[in-house]
């Protein structure tokens, strides 16, 4: 295991989404300083806050999270800054160590465990990502808004790391974010996703209603 800075948030960062982050509080200005300035890899590890939360300390903390790799960033007046990260490898946390001076753990990288995809499970997903589109031309045809693009394009071709791509292009809750990352296998992802577009196309089929 490795010790790795933490940044707990509010909300799940999945594999290979973007991060942009303003970062104020004197704990996390010290975090970014030792990624930027003293470690190989600018990277530090990021869970969700199951409780609590992200400023002032005292919260409690998912277990799995997601490497963050800073790739730009640049001063903020009054000592603060803006960092643009990027998710890279899911962790899994073995150990919280003390937060001195910022959040740390003891984490390993884990990658998905061996499993097969039912290719239909895919289609399936694909055709509720449809539906919910559909239903969402509705929504912006009754209220004006503006039509809403194609989640399905341009998508990775490795099952596990596509239905990380579409979580991340859907509004899904943060609970349904974190079983999407803490999902053992694609297999298994790809089920939960299907499961959290059901619940999404019905509420709002609902509102529609």
């Amino acid at each position: 295991m490795a010790v790795t800075p933490m940044f707990p948030l509010g909300s799940a960062l999945l594999p290979g989404e973007r991060l942009p982050l303003h970062v104020f509080e004197p704990r996390y200005l010290a975090l970014v300083d030792e990624c930027v300035n003293r470690r190989e890899q600018p990277e530090f590890g990021v869970v969700l806050i199951s409780h609590g939360h992200e400023v002032g300390g005292g919260d409690q903390r998912t277990d799995v999270g997601t490497l963050a790799r800073i790739i730009s960033g640049y001063e903020l007046p009054g000592g603060r800054r803006a960092i643009e990260c990027v998710g890279t490898e899911r962790i899994r946390v073995g150990e919280w160590l003390p937060d001195d001076p910022y959040p740390q753990a003891q984490v390993d990288v884990w990658p998905d465990e061996r499993a097969e995809l039912d290719p239909s499970v895919t289609a399936v997903v694909d055709g509720l990502v449809e539906q919910l589109r559909t239903l969402a031309a509705e929504a912006a045809e009754r209220t004006g808004g503006s039509e809403p693009g194609n989640p399905l394009e341009q998508l990775p071709d490795d099952p596990g790391q596509r239905a990380y791509a579409l979580a991340a292009r859907l509004p899904l809750g943060q609970a349904d974010r974190y079983a999407l990352l803490a999902a053992p296998d694609p297999a298994t992802r790809m089920s939960h996703l299907a499961e959290a577009l059901e619940d999404l196309i019905a509420a709002v089929r609902f509102r529609l209603t």
